[in-house]
């Protein structure tokens, strides 16, 4: 096992926490898992993923494709369980939040996550390539994991 300061440390777009709440998002985040957990890393979440996939659940009641049971175990898994570590997001991630928004990123929760990963040095793992090109066209640190 690595030493913790040599591990690998992650933060997660919510994509990648979905399939741990019983919500299936393809393949590619699967495969991506795995290698994670295959190579020891050290994973973090934001509240705001937790945010996030809520309004994925809404989305799903509305469909009629909703397990509570599987997203409840789930839940209680990430939050309450040793794998997933929190990260805290203080005033000048929302600071940075603004900036990119100004900038011209307008997702909300991603510049959340992405100021996250700036601020606690973390890599963050997304399959967002439009925040890709944002951090490419304006100069930022790049720290996205785009499998």
């Amino acid at each position: 096992m690595k030493n913790k300061e040599d591990r690998l440390q992650i933060l997660l777009d919510t994509s990648f926490l979905l399939p741990s709440l019983g919500i299936d998002v393809g393949q590619q985040v699967y495969e991506s898992l795995k290698e994670l957990n295959e190579n020891d890393t050290e994973i973090f979440y934001s509240r705001f993923n937790i945010l996030e996939s809520v309004w994925v659940v809404i989305r799903l009641i509305k469909e009629g494709k909703f397990d509570s049971g599987r997203f409840n175990l789930g839940l209680k898994s990430i939050i309450d369980g040793d794998r997933y570590k929190p990260v805290d997001e203080d005033s000048s991630i929302f600071t940075k939040v603004v900036q990119f928004y100004q900038l011209g990123h307008q997702d909300i929760i991603d510049n959340i996550l992405y100021a996250s990963s700036l601020t606690h040095n973390l890599k963050f793992l997304t399959l967002d390539t439009k925040l890709k090109r944002f951090i490419e066209q304006t100069g930022l640190r790049d720290t996205l994991i785009i499998p």
